[in-house]
C-alpha cells in the first residue's frame, strides 16, 4: 500500500496498522483505536567526549549516522562549561538524529530484524529499560552491527543510545507495543511479520 507521496509504506507500519493495533485494543480493552499506543519518534544519540579535539571524528560519526538512518545528524553541543573535563560551553560533544513517520518504522524494522541478530551471543534486550513514562532506551555497543557501515572506513568504534518514544505514558502498554512489533525482549517469544500481510 502506498502513502500520500506514492511511495510504498514501510512493512512494519503496515504490520502495526493491520494487526498490532487491533490486538493491543483487545488486550487492554481500549474503547477507541485512538487510545492504542503507537510509536511517535526514535532518537539516536552518540556521545563523543573527544569531539572538540578531533573534528574529523565528529564528521565521521555524522556520516555514519546518516548512512544508518537515511537522515542527516545534528551536532550536540555542551550547554555549560565543566573545567574538570576541559569542556567549554558550546563545544561539540556528540551527534543525534530524530526519526519520525516512515523513516522511524524503517529504522526500527532494520534494527530488530537485521542489526540485532548480528550481535555476537545476543540473547535479547532487557525489558526493564523503560523510563516510567512509556519510553524505552537501549544501548548499542558498536555501530558495526548495522550493515550500512563499511568496516574499512570506520575511524573509531563507538556506541549509541536509541530511545523509542511512544504515545502512551504507561510502561506496560509501551512494552506490549514493542513486543508486538517484534522487539526481542529476553525470555519472550519472537514475533515474525507475515510477509503476505506486510
Amino acid at each position: 500500500m502506498a502513502n500520500e507521496n506514492g511511495k510504498a509504506r514501510p512493512r512494519l507500519q503496515e504490520f502495526y496498522e493491520g494487526q498490532v493495533r487491533g490486538r493491543l485494543q483487545n488486550e487492554f480493552g481500549f474503547s477507541t483505536p485512538m487510545r492504542v499506543p503507537r510509536l511517535e519518534k526514535i532518537v539516536i544519540n552518540v556521545g563523543l567526549g573527544e569531539a572538540q579535539k578531533n573534528a574529523k571524528l565528529l564528521d565521521n560519526v555524522i556520516g555514519e549516522l546518516g548512512q544508518i538512518t537515511g537522515q542527516r545528524a545534528t551536532v550536540r553541543r555542551a550547554k555549560k562549561a565543566i573545567s574538570n573535563f576541559g569542556l567549554r560551553e558550546g563545544s561539540p560533544v556528540g551527534a543525534s538524529v530524530t526519526l519520525r513517520r516512515e523513516r522511524m518504522y524503517e529504522f526500527l524494522d532494520r534494527l530488530i530484524n537485521v542489526a540485532m541478530p548480528r550481535i555476537r551471543d545476543f540473547r535479547g534486550v532487557s525489558d526493564r529499560s523503560f523510563d516510567g513514562r512509556g519510553n524505552y532506551t537501549l544501548g548499542v555497543r558498536e555501530q558495526l552491527i548495522f550493515p550500512e557501515i563499511d568496516y574499512d572506513k570506520v575511524q573509531k568504534i563507538h556506541g549509541m543510545d536509541i530511545s523509542i518514544v511512544t504515545s502512551t505514558d504507561r510502561d506496560d502498554e509501551a512494552r506490549a507495543l514493542l513486543r508486538e512489533l517484534g522487539m526481542p525482549f529476553r525470555g519472550g517469544t519472537p514475533v515474525t511479520i507475515n510477509q503476505s500481510a506486510a
